[in-house]
Formats: C-alpha cells, structure tokens, sequence
C-alpha cells in the first residue's frame, strides 16, 4: 500500500494553468462534469460521461474571472455506501501513461472547505488529496503519475478515507490521460512500480508554466529561480535526442555560478519523505561551441556522487537516477573541474516518487467480473476499476484473496435489487466458492458453471430465471448447498444434485422433476 503525499508536497504541484495554442494532444483531456466539447486553444476538452458511471456534475459557482474551462466544472460522488468511484478509460496494453488528475472546489457544495479523500490509479491507493491550503489561495491543484496499463483500460478512482468528513462528497475537475512514447523514464520497471510526480522545474525561468505546445505530452514545467545567476542560450536543442523528450523551450535558460565556484540548488524546495525517487537533470552549455572552451563539472545528490566529470555541450545532456534514495531536504551540487573556463549550469529538473504497485486482480477474474457488470442492468455503482484493489475498496458484495494477483472468492449481492441476467463470463471465477445472488430481479437461464471447481454454495432463490438447471452442477466437487426456490425454472433436476451432501432447495416455485 502506498502511504499518501504529505500536505506539503502537494502544495509543489500547484499551478496556475494557462491556456496555449497547441498541436492536438493525443489521449484524453476530459472536462469532469461538462456538458459538451470546449476547445481551449487547440485543446478539445471533453465531457466526462462517457467514463464514468456514477457521481453528479456540478458548475463552479461565481468562477473567477480568467477561469480555464477545465475548472469551470466539476463531478462529485456522494454515495458514501460506494468504495470507490472510478474513471474507465481505452488503453493499449503495456503501453504508459501520463495521467494527471486536477482539483478546484470553488465552494461546490455550499461549504468553505474542500473534503479529503484518496485517489487510486490502476488498483494501487495513489495518494490522498486534500487541497485546502491551495484552495484558500486561489488555486487548483494538480496530481501526476506514469503508469503502464496492464490491459486495455486505465482506471483512476477516488474513495473516502477517514478524514473524509461524512457530509462531504469526493470531487474531479479534470482528468488527462496521455500515452507517452516507450523511450520516456523507461529505466522504470513499470510492471512493478509507478512514478508520482513531486516536482518538474525550468530553472531561471519567470512567469507561465512550460507545456504545451512545447512538451509533445503536456506536462507542466514550473518556473523556479532561487537568485542563482541566469543564463540564456539561442542553441537549437532537439528533444527527440533524449529519452525523456523535455520541451526545447527549458534550456532557453539556466541558472550558473561564476568560474572555479561551486553551484549548489536546494531543490526541490520541500522536505522529501523517506523513499526511492527517479531523478532526471537536465544541461546545456549556452556558449558557441570552441576546442578551448569546454564546461565540465560533477554532479552530486545530498553529498552523493550523481556523475563525475559531466561535459556539457550546445546539444544539451541528460543525466538520471532511476532509484535514487532521498529524504529530508535535498542538495544538488555542481562541482567545476580544475581549470573549467566557465561555471556548472544546470536547465531543468523533474523528481519522481517510485511508487511500489499494490498488486492487481488475476486477469481471468477481471474478464469474468466485468463480463457480470455488463450483464447486470444495475450493478452497484462502485462496480468499475480493478474488482479487488486496493484492499478495502473492492467492488461492493465482492471478496478477494491476498497477494500480488488477487483472486475473487466470494460474490454477494443478496437483495440488491440488481437486473438483468448472469453473464457466462461467471465461468471465469475458478477461485471463487460462494455466489449469492438472491432476491433480484435476475431473468435469463442459469449459466454454465463447471469450472468452479471451490464453488460450495450457490444462492439463486426469488429471482425471475428460467429454463433448466445445468446437469454438470451437481457435478461440482465442492458444492453444498444450492438455493433455487421462487424462479421460473423447468426440466430434470440433475442427478447428482442428490447427493446427501449438499442442501438443495427448489420449492416453491419451478417446474422441476426429478430423475
């Protein structure tokens, strides 16, 4: 389980965001609850409808002036009996993602303060958001990850914590979810871990934050000048040439130190808690290129070698640490070679938690337990998102195993009023030993259930189905007790449903015969 960010390192993600004209951005940029498309530059935000199945929209009231549209509107959820609310979306498999979730609360709900609540990506608790201390200024907040999905959809969800208060409601304004190409922070093992954001910076720069349409993926450079001297350079810098793909506009400027002096930057500016980071640094010498002019210098992390002996060119250079330890305050120190004409420099920074995964649900059991939410009319509304993780938000009625592929091992939604029929996609279940489904309104036939070889008790009483119970049922190994009375069912009971070990119960109701 990962343990939430700290009030202090989410204020780091604040920003004012400013609308640029870009190229179209591929993936999702998705304006939570809007109405319709609103284009912002060459941005087409769209409605959140499509991906997600619960929660109410709501407009900010009284916005301020200036206000992007993004954060005109919101979706909140106020089902507290829900465990979790999820945003579903396309995804390639094993492809990455940037996914970036925004919050501004703009006193939706009648209050003065914004609720507190967790945020869950692909299973794995993410972080807890609360944006109070950015709210009373005036400000959104933003939260961002990279995750790969391990199937055909990403799922970002929110869920009440306990410092949710019980009158308050979860809430999104906005949420984006870009690919990004397979060179980018691909020292990560993604299959094992995820990265969250803590801070991206363009040093010496003042005013707007760096995107779009310079970063090909728009994620947010945040100016950061500390009274560092400031360079500027004309060089051209193709991003294609690093792995990560910065944006050309970052080394335009950089912060140095005088010849034969010694560069150190507190950064990023807030205390780190105690974990593993990806560290990435970028550099450009800002200078014509000379055989008697060179810019070499170390690099250091809070005292630790990062890179001896770093020659910087107009071409830029790119140094990181793919699971660097921090905690605490964090130095970054640039050492000039003896003899180093000019002074170390330094462009621009991204820093990332490495977040461990929480483990997900065994693909055979998601394909089975989506295949019933499709075949349900009303499945509760938490019915979305990995079906077992995180621990403690699985979907409603569903119980799960432990370990790094979780197994569905129980299904109870008794007296849920729930439609539609059972999907034969419960067959994909083989770990789960009851199923519980009784007083709904469930019509269709029973499906075919012999591979749930754990099945020991199958709940099917006061629903509406019809046709014969399936003959290899009474074949399964484990079951004890089947409850079928009050259906519409017709045809031989199967013989091995005779058996003195199981509690078989078919009346009233049914036109059942016995063999």
């Amino acid at each position: 389980m990962v343990a939430p960010l700290s009030r202090v390192l989410a204020a780091l993600l604040v920003i004012g965001l400013h609308v640029h004209a870009a190229h179209a951005l591929s993936g999702y940029q998705i304006n939570c609850g809007a109405r319709g498309e609103r284009v912002a530059g060459n941005v087409t935000w769209v409605p959140d409808g499509p991906f997600v199945r619960a929660g109410n929209a709501a407009a900010v009231p009284s916005p301020p002036p200036g206000m992007p549209p993004m954060l005109a509107s919101l979706r909140y959820f106020p089902d507290a009996s829900a465990r979790k609310h999820c945003y579903v979306l396309p995804a390639q498999r094993k492809a990455t993602y940037l996914v970036r979730t925004t919050y501004y609360y703009g006193g939706f709900d009648g209050g003065e303060v914004p609720p507190v609540f967790d945020q869950i990506i692909e299973g794995t608790r993410w972080s807890e958001v609360d944006t109070a201390a950015d709210y009373a200024r005036g400000r959104a907040t933003y939260f961002e990850a990279v995750v790969r999905a391990t199937g055909r959809q990403v799922s970002v969800c929110l869920a009440r914590n306990a410092a949710t208060a019980p009158t308050s409601s979860p809430f999104i304004s906005a949420l984006e979810v870009v690919p990004l190409d397979d060179s980018v922070y691909n020292a990560t093992d993604f299959s094992s871990y995820a990265l969250s954001t803590i801070a991206r910076h363009s040093f010496g720069h003042h005013g707007d934050t760096l995107s779009q349409p310079g970063d090909e993926f728009n994620r947010y450079w945040e100016p950061y000048s500390d009274g560092a001297p400031v360079v500027e350079s004309q060089g051209s810098v193709a991003p294609a040439a690093f792995w990560n793909k910065p944006p050309e506009d970052v080394f335009r400027r950089g912060v140095t130190a005088r010849r034969g002096d010694t560069l150190e930057l507190q950064w990023p500016p807030a205390p780190l808690p105690k974990a593993s980071y990806y560290l990435a640094l970028y550099f450009q010498d800002n200078r014509t290129p000379s055989p008697l002019s060179w810019r070499v210098f170390d690099v250091a992390v809070n005292g630790q070698a990062f890179f001896a002996g770093l020659n910087v060119s107009t071409a830029g250079s790119m140094l990181y640490g793919a699971a660097w330890p921090l905690s605490g305050q964090t130095k970054i120190t640039l050492t000039p070679a003896p003899g180093s004409p000019v002074g170390p420099v330094i462009n621009a920074a991204e820093v990332m938690m490495v977040v461990p995964l929480g483990g997900r649900t065994h693909p055979r059991d998601v394909i089975g337990m989506e295949g019933l939410a499709r075949g349900f009319a009303n499945p509760p509304s938490d019915w979305s998102g990995d079906p077992c993780l995180p621990v403690g938000n699985s979907w409603t009625g569903v119980s799960c195993s432990q370990g790094a592929l979780a197994r569905v091992t129980a299904l109870n939604l008794t007296n849920f009023s729930v439609g539609g029929s059972i999907s034969d996609h419960i067959a994909n279940l083989t770990a789960i030993s009851s199923v519980w489904l009784a007083g709904n309104n469930l019509t269709g036939q029973i499906p075919i259930m012999s591979s749930l070889h754990h099945l020991a008790s199958l709940h099917l009483e006061d629903n509406h189905l019809t046709g014969p119970i399936p003959p290899l049922l009474g074949d399964l190994p484990r079951l004890q007790e089947l409850f079928v009375q009050n259906n519409n069912l017709q045809g031989n009971i199967p013989i091995g449903l005779n058996r003195t070990s199981i509690t078989f119960k078919y009346t009233p109701g049914n036109n059942l015969n016995q063999q």
